[in-house]
Parts: structure tokens; C-alpha cells; sequence
């Protein structure tokens, strides 16, 4: 990180738990030190034992990013990203509206036949992202599953937990495979308006249907980060977190042009 980005960062960091009195030890590396790392391996793809000697120990580095994962830290660094990037470009914290979409991608080899399955439509076997975003493109919640669960099904949990930590959410845009009975189960579960953005017949090639497009950018943003290209994660807690720690950076760079620019 730039110092521009390390003092946006600085100030929405979980406060450890000695520094308020409940007891643990003080950490031996600084959190600038362990983001770095972490940054580092899902930009670049690299192994945790191939952590470069620049950064604190790889065995150190993965017992933070598994801390942060089993303790859903990660997800509250990037919900306090997320809502200071949405008060800097003048809307409120909370969103009212979303997209959901979903992307398979391919799973390495140590990825278990438990968590993988064979997406007929995408002809890909491995993993499948189901996402939520807010008209500014970004995340407000993940789900990885294997790639053949039906994005229908997904979407009832998902948007269950999305709407359950974002109250205000009233309308999400979706596209023709989210269609059938889930319109009426979130209206009636949910009190949310499920609109589906469907694509004429008469199309022909590449078209930017509204909305839609929100969430794709968000897709090509996660393609950006080479850990993210594939599955590479024993586990789907750990591959959703990746997702969290790659929109965190561009979050982050995000709010520091913007704040250069203003100054």
C-alpha cells in the first residue's frame, strides 16, 4: 500500500482485542506489514510458502488471514471500505437497491469433490461465485458453491442474508435465470422486489443491458487478482474471503484517488 491507502485503511481496521482489555497477546507484526502480504498473494497468485522474505513468514501470515476469515473480520474491514467509498461519491452507507449474478470458474486439483460440480450451462467444472452488488458495482455479499447448484436455489440463501444485514435493500435487478417461483419468495419472504432484466430475442451480439452490467464489472475486477482466475481453496469460506480481500484493494485505491484528487 502507498501511504495515501494505508491512511484510508488505517482508521477502519478491527481493533484487536488486547488493545481494548479482553485479553490475548500483542501481535509480533504491524497490520500494514500482514495487509501487504495478504495483498500481495491474491494480486499475484503465488503459494503461501512462496511468500517473498519481504513480508512476515507465510505460516504467520495464513494464521491472520485465517483469523480474520473464521472470525468474519475480513468482511467487516470491507463493509467499512464499502460504506466510506459510497458517503465520499454522496450516497448513503446502506444501499436500497442491488444486482445479484453469479460466475463459474474452473477449481484446482486440492479442491474436494465435496465443494465442485459441473456447470452444464458454462460447461465448467469447479466453483460457482454468487454475488450481490449495489449500483456502484460494489459487494455487498458472496456465496461459493460447488458450480452445479442452480443459481435460483443460491439466491434464496444469499439474498436471505443480504437482506437480513442490509434493511434497507428494496430492489435487486437479476437476469433471466432467476425467474419462476424465487420473484414471488422474496416479495413474500423478504418484502424485495426481485426485477429480472431479461435480453430481447431480436438481439444480435454484444449488448449492455441495464443494470446487468453492474455486477460484471465487478466479475472483471475479480479476474484482475490471479488468485481469483481459478479456485485455488480447500474450503468456500476461504475462497469467499479472497473475493472480500481483492474488492478491499480496489476499495482502497478507489477512496485514495479520490482524495487526491479533492486535495
Amino acid at each position: 500500500m502507498t501511504d495515501a491507502e494505508w491512511s484510508v485503511v488505517r482508521p477502519l481496521l478491527p481493533v484487536p482485542g488486547w488493545i481494548r482489555g479482553r485479553g490475548g497477546q500483542p501481535e509480533a507484526y504491524c497490520h500494514r506489514a500482514m495487509l501487504d502480504a495478504v495483498r500481495y498473494l491474491v494480486d499475484n497468485g503465488i503459494k503461501w510458502r512462496a511468500m517473498p522474505a519481504d513480508f512476515p513468514p507465510w505460516d504467520r501470515v495464513y494464521a491472520f488471514f485465517r483469523r480474520w476469515r473464521d472470525h468474519a473480520l475480513v468482511r467487516e474491514f470491507h463493509d467499512r471500505l464499502r460504506g466510506r467509498v459510497r458517503e465520499e461519491a454522496g450516497r448513503d452507507a446502506e444501499p436500497t437497491a442491488g444486482v445479484i449474478d453469479s460466475q463459474s470458474v474452473k477449481a484446482d486439483a486440492v479442491v474436494g469433490t465435496d465443494s465442485r460440480g459441473f456447470d452444464g450451462g458454462k460447461l465448467i467444472n469447479g466453483r460457482k461465485r454468487h454475488v450481490v452488488v449495489d449500483t456502484l458495482g460494489l459487494l455487498l455479499g458472496v456465496m461459493v458453491t460447488s458450480a452445479d447448484i442452480g443459481d435460483r436455489a443460491a439466491a434464496k440463501a444469499l439474498l436471505e442474508w443480504v437482506t437480513d444485514a442490509h434493511h434497507r435493500l428494496e430492489l435487486v435487478w437479476a437476469d433471466g435465470g432467476y425467474t419462476g417461483s424465487l420473484v414471488e419468495h422474496c416479495l413474500a419472504a423478504f418484502a424485495l422486489v426481485l426485477a429480472i432484466v431479461k435480453r430481447s430475442d431480436d438481439m444480435r451480439g454484444f449488448v449492455v443491458l441495464p443494470k446487468r452490467w453492474i455486477v460484471e464489472r465487478l466479475f472483471a475486477h475479480l479476474m484482475r487478482s490471479r488468485r481469483l482466475v481459478r479456485d485455488f481453496e480447500r474450503s468456500t469460506s476461504s475462497a469467499e474471503a479472497m473475493i472480500y480481500w481483492s474488492m478491499t484493494m480496489v476499495m482502497t485505491r478507489r477512496l485514495a484517488r479520490t482524495r487526491s484528487a479533492r486535495a
